[in-house]
């Protein structure tokens, strides 16, 4: 051959996949076929020999062209490091690249994609059956068979370079991997998130499959689902952007039909979509938060949320549940209209209001028979969503509780409350880690005036918690704490009948 695969690849993203096909370079005079290197770090070198030079280390997947055979040796030229030498026969993998061999690479190609470890080796192996086999066979199901592995191939070797550790020997090999396909044009994108890569498949092949007629449901709810993983989204776009991202990832999961799809592969979709629907709601609530939009995006992701069947919850997926119960609760406020304040002239229970502050603010006016909008008790303003159907007043009317979304998937509870000094206004964050997932939910109030009911879910540093809490008003200092609501009796007494009915936290 005079080429490696790159060149086919490269023509399969860009074209037809017909002409992808018919454009196949063709072998030099005396080349006996190729070979695809099935080892790690085989050795290529001078001689036939044990002992010879070693000329290069070779990795799984890499292609070489066979030029001649010497004992149990073949005489190969690297194209990619423009070098020959010897490899041992049963370091690599003989290949014709011929149509009668398409059916042989085929098997293979669909062993090695349930292999971890084999991704680089995969491709390979993808990329010589994508030059050997027929236009007619690659626009049919054999086609969407080989465009769900290469995209699984890559995603699944993208995932193992985000969790590898850093200074390990494994680190070598995976950079290894990713240079070979590299080699074969598949792309990869990598953005740092709290101090580590992330390394993300760009995913041509997954759009390619999405394209094609003959591919079945599983293979569309794999390639969607690997299309907006969530990690994957650029951390550094700006918010018009990455609004537009979320609306074609609403978009694209919409191809996927799940009703024939297995039990666990159907609920990964629908988690996928409330997360998606969830960040919509809230992207949309930016802009403004009486948009009808806004409701009708929190809807589906409720919908979509709470179509997942528990039962078939895989222990792996738990976590996805999770994440999307979060990302689905912090727009739950959506679903319920605000009341317009109606305090009568002899209250003197405080009521709150909004207002436009700065561009893209949002300020809460607290007000009350006495203090009117233009003298508040207290003004705090937010770039966040203020989700006004929210705010709940204690009895003693000495303390307001109102959910404030600054992040998508980020829910904070601000606690407006009165002092010997006038009303003060505290935030209550999921947690104290670096923002990522997570939702504080006021849950009642403690007969008093000096306590409430909080329910906190988050996930930060790869880390998930849900704690129910009794958490003092001065300070808000958390005076009791469990992961069993049962276990707290104030809990069980006075939590909020609303509250119990609309929560996620309870599920």
């Amino acid at each position: 051959m005079n080429a490696t695969f790159a060149t086919l690849l490269a023509a399969v993203a860009s074209a037809a996949v017909t002409v992808a096909a018919e454009a196949a370079p063709q072998p030099l005079p005396g080349a006996q076929g190729s070979a695809i290197v099935v080892q790690d770090q085989a050795s290529l070198r001078a001689a036939p020999r044990d002992g010879a030079q070693q000329q290069a280390s070779l990795w799984q997947g890499e292609v070489l062209e066979v030029r001649g055979e010497r004992l149990d040796y073949l005489q190969v030229w690297d194209h990619k490091r423009e070098r020959g030498g010897f490899i041992r026969a049963s370091d690599v993998r003989r290949v014709a690249l011929t149509e009668a061999e398409g059916p042989a690479l085929l098997a293979v190609m669909r062993f090695v994609q349930d292999t971890p470890g084999a991704e680089a080796l995969g491709i390979g192996l993808t990329a010589a059956y994508l030059q050997a086999a027929p236009a007619k066979a690659l626009a049919g199901v054999e086609g969407s068979q080989a465009f769900d592995a290469l995209g699984t191939f890559a995603d699944r070797l993208a995932r193992r370079a985000s969790v590898a550790v850093p200074g390990k020997t494994s680190g070598a090999t995976l950079s290894a991997h990713l240079d070979v396909a590299n080699g074969y044009g598949v792309r990869f994108a990598t953005y740092e998130v709290e101090g580590r890569m992330q390394v993300c498949y760009e995913g041509e092949a997954f759009r390619r499959l999405l394209a094609m007629p003959l591919a079945d449901a599983e293979q569309r709810a794999r390639a969607v689902l690997a299309l907006t993983r969530p990690e994957c989204i650029n951390p550094d776009l700006p918010a018009h952007e990455r609004a537009k991202v979320t609306t074609w990832q609403a978009e694209v999961l919409e191809r996927v039909d799940v009703a024939g799809l297995p039990g666990y592969l159907r609920n990964r979709v629908q988690m996928r979509r409330a997360s998606v629907w969830g960040a919509a709601a809230f992207q949309q609530a930016r802009k403004s938060a009486a948009d009808p939009a806004v409701a009708a995006a929190a809807a589906r992701a409720l919908t979509e949320f709470t179509g997942v069947s528990k039962p078939d919850l895989s222990d792996e997926d738990q976590s996805a549940y999770n994440d999307a119960a979060m990302r689905v609760s912090a727009v739950r406020w959506a679903l319920v209209p605000a009341a317009a304040p109606a305090a009568s002239a002899a209250s003197t229970r405080p009521t709150l209001l909004t207002e436009p502050g700065a561009p893209g603010e949002t300020c809460v006016l607290l007000v009350d028979a006495q203090h009117s909008a233009k003298t508040p008790l207290l003004r705090r303003c937010t770039y966040g969503v203020v989700w006004v159907a929210s705010a709940s007043t204690n009895r003693e009317g000495t303390a307001v509780a109102l959910a404030v979304q600054p992040l998508e998937g980020w829910r904070e509870l601000w606690v407006l409350r009165k002092t010997e000094g006038g009303w003060l206004a505290d935030v209550l964050p999921p947690a104290a880690a670096t923002p990522e997932t997570g939702v504080a939910e006021w849950a009642g109030w403690v007969p008093g005036g000096q306590q409430m009911l909080v329910a906190r879910e988050t996930r930060g540093q790869g880390r998930y918690r849900k704690s129910f809490e009794v958490v003092r008003l001065e300070g808000l200092t958390t005076e009791r704490v469990t992961g069993d609501v049962s276990a707290l009796p104030l809990f069980q007494r006075w939590q909020d009948p609303a509250w119990k009915r609309q929560t996620l936290s309870l599920r």
